[in-house]
């Protein structure tokens, strides 16, 4: 099972932090961070342009409101269905050092944070738990009307305002003032958030680390080419 909890268990959590420190990233990392860049790149888009792919937006939701899925293939299905979270974190793992387009800056700073959010996330089980009822109960919600029903994302963007916002670390959206002030679109954004920290959060269970990323780039891209 991939649950979104993660208990904390000091000698095991030891021996799992010294054991990914020397070993490579897997696919399964690789898929899972590719989730996390895809819905970064969905909060870019509708921040500048008010709005995004319908079909990205449903699979981050998708993997947002199922928390507790029998297996990763469950979760993300086909490989093609991260195409767009895949190439994005290649150009970032081929360029990390000379990444000068504003876009793709912001996107990774979406990334970053949505990491260390994770990270925090961990060691907090009060949060968490909020977090999983509210989630639970956009799930229900999603079954009775769909998984991108503004209904849907007005309840899961105001769990975010309620927990994550209120975390010592806030991710400061860039873009158009014209859109960031619409009700519907800042929801939807949010609800993107909300899903890239799930899937970073994913990403350290499967035993993901961000130093992975500054020193383990080539290997990183010979697991997702």
């Amino acid at each position: 099972m991939l649950l979104i909890r993660h208990g904390d268990h000091s000698a095991i959590k030891l021996f799992i932090e010294i054991n990914n420190l020397f070993s490579k990233p897997t696919k399964q990392q690789a898929l899972a961070l590719a989730a996390v860049f895809q819905a970064s790149n969905q909060v870019y888009k509708l921040a500048y342009n008010g709005i995004s792919d319908k079909e990205k937006m449903t699979f981050s939701m998708s993997t947002l409101l199922n928390q507790n899925p029998k297996s990763l293939e469950q979760l993300y299905g086909s490989e093609a269905n991260l195409r767009d979270g895949l190439d994005s974190m290649a150009l970032f793992l081929k360029n990390a050092d000379n990444i000068s387009q504003p876009k793709y800056k912001e996107v990774i700073s979406y990334v970053m944070s949505s990491i260390h959010l994770a990270t925090k996330l961990t060691d907090d089980d009060e949060l968490l738990t909020k977090i999983e009822n509210g989630i639970d109960n956009a799930r229900q919600q999603a079954e009775h009307f769909h998984i991108t029903h503004d209904n849907v994302y007005s309840n899961v963007g105001a769990l975010y305002q309620d927990t994550i916002s209120n975390m010592r670390l806030r991710i400061q959206v860039m873009g158009s003032a014209v859109y960031l002030q619409q009700s519907a679109v800042a929801a939807r954004i949010r609800c993107m958030l909300f899903s890239a920290i799930r899937n970073a959060f994913l990403w350290r269970q499967l035993g993901g680390k961000r130093r992975h990323l500054l020193l383990q780039r080539k290997a990183f891209l010979e697991v997702i080419n």
